[in-house]
C-alpha cells in the first residue's frame, strides 16, 4: 500500500489515493498503521476517493480506527495532496492557487490552496451552541467540541482533564474533543494582541494534538459567544489562533439571534499551513 504523508500545523495524517477501490482497511488496519511506535505514525488516516460531481471524496478515520466525522486540518492535507497530484502525478512543485470541491462525512466542502503553501478551507455552518457553564461551551464544528475558558491553556493538564470531559456521561455514546483556551491579557483582547491559544484533548486519537482543525474553529466561535473580540471586517470576524506550534485563523459571519442557542454562524473558513512530509510504502 502506497501512502503519502501530511501535516497541518502538527496534525498529521496518512493519504491514500483509492479512487480505484483498492484500498479496504480494517479498524485494526488504521490502528496499525498510525501507531507511533509500531507502524508508520499518524493522528488519522484519509483516503481520497472518487464522487460525482465533486473533485473527491473525503474519508477519515482516527488513529483508533473510528470513522465517520470531519477533521479541519485533515481536510486541508488532503486539499493540498490532491492538488499535488494534479500538478504533477507526485507532490512537488504545485500550479497555485488550487481551488477544490469536495465531500466529507459532514457534508461538501471547497478548498483553496494558496501560493505560500497555505489551504483556505471552507467549513460548515455553526449554530445550536450549547452554554455549559459561564467558561465552557459546547458545539458541532463537523465533529463535537467542549470548549473551556481557562485563565492559562499552557498551564492546563490537557490529557488529564481532557480525558475526564471526554467521557462524561452527558457526552456519552460519541464523547467529545475538549478544547482549553486563553486569551493574552486574560480579561479580553486588546488592540495589540487579538490572539486566542488554543489546546486540545482530540478524542479517537485519546491524547493531546499539536493542532486541531475543528476544534480551532469551535473555540475560535466560542470565543465570540464568551464576548471577546476578533478582527472585524465589514460584516465578518476573524480571530487569530495560536496551537501547540503553529498560528492559523478563523473567519465566520455571525448573524445573532438572542442566545447562544439561536445564533448561527455562516461563511465559516480555517486558514492555515499543510505541508508534504514523505512517501511510505508498506
Amino acid at each position: 500500500m502506497e501512502f503519502y504523508k501530511y501535516q497541518g500545523a502538527g496534525n498529521d495524517f496518512l493519504i491514500g489515493d483509492n479512487r480505484d477501490g483498492g484500498l479496504n482497511l480494517s479498524p485494526e488496519d488504521v490502528r496499525r498503521l498510525c501507531d507511533r511506535r509500531y507502524g508508520v505514525g499518524a493522528d488519522g488516516l484519509m483516503l481520497l476517493e472518487n464522487c460525482p460531481g465533486k473533485d473527491f471524496r473525503m474519508v477519515y478515520f482516527n488513529s483508533d480506527g473510528s470513522g465517520g466525522m470531519m477533521c479541519g486540518n485533515g481536510g486541508r492535507c488532503i486539499a493540498a495532496y490532491a492538488a499535488d497530484m494534479a500538478s504533477s502525478g507526485a507532490p512537488s512543485v504545485r500550479e497555485r492557487p488550487v481551488h477544490l470541491d469536495f465531500e466529507a462525512p459532514d457534508g461538501p466542502h471547497e478548498a483553496y490552496v494558496l501560493a505560500d503553501g497555505t489551504v483556505r478551507l471552507r467549513m460548515k455552518n455553526v449554530d445550536g451552541i450549547r452554554v455549559i457553564d459561564g467558561n465552557s461551551y459546547f458545539l458541532n464544528t463537523g465533529t463535537r467540541h467542549y470548549v473551556k475558558f481557562v485563565p492559562d491553556a499552557e498551564a492546563c493538564d490537557v490529557v488529564g482533564e481532557g480525558r475526564i470531559i471526554r467521557n462524561l456521561p452527558e457526552f456519552a455514546p460519541e464523547g467529545t474533543n475538549v478544547n482549553f483556551v486563553s486569551v493574552p491579557g486574560g480579561d479580553g483582547l486588546s488592540d495589540v494582541s487579538r490572539t486566542i491559544y488554543v489546546r486540545t484533548y482530540e478524542k479517537g486519537v485519546e491524547d493531546e494534538t499539536f493542532a486541531c482543525g475543528t476544534g480551532i474553529v469551535a473555540s475560535a466561535i466560542a470565543s465570540y459567544c464568551h464576548s471577546y473580540d476578533g478582527h472585524k471586517h465589514a460584516d465578518s470576524v476573524r480571530y487569530e489562533v495560536q496551537a501547540k506550534k503553529d498560528s492559523l485563523a478563523v473567519d465566520f459571519i455571525p448573524q445573532l439571534s438572542g442566545n447562544e442557542a439561536n445564533c448561527r454562524f455562516t461563511d465559516v473558513w480555517l486558514t492555515g499551513p499543510a505541508a508534504y512530509v514523505a512517501r511510505i510504502i508498506v
